[in-house]
């Protein structure tokens, strides 16, 4: 089958990252697939780029993903990306065309979703500790002890996959938060403050859609380290999870995703009635040599 690529200008530019695009069409100029590699413009994680391929199901096995595939690593390494990740289906034939190219798994995410029908008793949060709630950018007091809460995230796991070093500062925490706002989103973020240090120590956030309607997106959560084992994640997601209900009745499910080797906010999740719903592969294509 002979395959002409076309170059694509992407309108999807981003703060921090942009993507580059290809068309691959037939003969006749028919399109049969496309590709998109989205490069990351902070230093911290520069070396890498994400890929994302399809074919129309009727070309699949006819070369199309491969050329599209050969012409994103060529940008990739001509734009120093040391590796390319690619996020698909567990044994599906997206996973084993990356690894027939060369991909390895670098982490596994399974995803879940919470049906929003069921009712949750509130749980209390530990003795010591009180809850804070707010919607959008976080409340000038609280900026810079929530910007100093996120290094919780900094043991989250990530499998063979080396993210960098990507420190928050109370800038970054307030960009972060107003992109959402402008896109029209609603941020829902639940804290537990230490009532001897007034400082916060875990946090977590959902995004809801715009019309409240359909299923809102677990961002994040996270415990310090010193403040683990105590119960409260599960205490922020419960509180979360009735805030929800009660502000958005229409919505229907929660989903949030978590590395399998993550067995403690596994744990939480399958507690609060999660039940996953597919496991994924993000898959890491090395460059370096």
């Amino acid at each position: 089958m002979s395959i002409r690529l076309t170059p694509l200008t992407d309108p999807d530019f981003r703060p921090f990252s942009h993507r580059l695009a290809w068309l691959a069409s037939d003969a006749d100029g028919n399109p049969v697939g496309s590709a998109f590699l989205r490069l990351h413009n902070r230093d911290s994680i520069a070396h890498l780029a994400d890929l994302e391929i399809t074919v129309h199901p009727a070309e699949r096995r006819r070369g199309v993903g491969t050329e599209l595939l050969y012409a994103a690593a060529a940008a990739a390494r001509d734009r120093n990306v040391q590796h390319v990740l690619a996020e698909v289906g567990a044994d599906t034939p997206a996973y084993r065309f990356l690894v027939r190219h060369g991909f390895t798994v670098g982490l596994t995410l399974i995803y879940s979703r919470l049906d929003l029908a069921a009712r949750l008793v509130a749980v209390a949060p530990p003795r010591g500790y009180r809850l804070a709630t707010w919607t959008g950018v976080v409340p000038d007091e609280l900026l810079q002890t929530f910007t100093d809460a996120r290094t919780a995230m900094d043991d989250t796991p990530t499998g063979a996959i080396s993210y960098g070093s990507e420190p928050w500062d109370t800038d970054r925490t307030r960009k972060a938060a107003a992109l959402i706002e402008q896109r029209g989103e609603h941020l829902m973020t639940v804290a537990a403050i230490d009532q001897l240090t007034g400082q916060i120590v875990a946090f977590t956030e959902l995004v809801v859609p715009g019309d409240g309607k359909g299923d809102a997106q677990n961002y994040g959560t996270a415990v310090l380290p010193g403040h683990r084992g105590q119960g409260l994640a599960r205490c922020l997601k419960t509180k979360q999870i009735r805030w929800a209900q009660s502000r958005f009745p229409d919505l229907a499910g929660l989903l949030t995703d978590t590395v399998d080797t993550n067995t403690p906010m596994r744990h939480t999740n399958n507690a609060l009635g999660y039940t996953p719903t597919h496991t994924n592969h993000r898959c890491l294509l090395d460059l370096s040599h």
